[in-house]
């Protein structure tokens, strides 16, 4: 039987649960996720649970956190004035922004506290340092 190998674009079938059980995404009510083995498409944890799956396999896998979106960072969290935001922004926690970046790349942030005077702003992934679990089925090998 077949065997999912780097560079076969394959169709999994997943559902995404944290820790506790709670389901973060899952492809039960749409299409199978398509991506090709290797490509940097799916998280690194997600490209290797697939790899040597046989097709019609179903298995369950934990992913570490730097197999998946890695470590929490503090030093993507920062404290800025709102003088530096757009006076008619309104914000509130929990609101994403896009911000540029020094090297001309933008990155989306999110607002995880703020005052009258300043916004604390966080770029960190929101599932960074968490660790994953995927029942995984594989549909397709191309």
């Amino acid at each position: 039987m077949a065997q999912a190998k780097h560079g076969d674009t394959v169709r999994v079938h997943y559902t995404g649960t944290f820790d506790d059980g709670t389901v973060f995404d899952s492809s039960a009510e749409r299409e199978p996720l398509q991506f090709t083995i290797g490509s940097g498409q799916v998280i690194p944890g997600f490209d290797n649970a697939v790899l040597n799956m046989t097709l019609g396999e179903k298995k369950t896998v934990n992913i570490p956190a730097d197999q998946a979106y890695g470590p929490r960072s503090e030093e993507l969290v920062a404290e800025i004035g709102r003088d530096r935001l757009p006076a008619d922004l309104e914000v509130e926690i929990g609101q994403q922004l896009q911000v540029g970046l020094a090297d001309g790349g933008q990155t989306v942030v999110l607002i995880v506290d703020l005052n009258d005077e300043t916004v604390t702003l966080d770029a960190n992934h929101p599932m960074a340092g968490m660790d994953l679990n995927f029942e995984l089925e594989l549909i397709e090998i191309a």
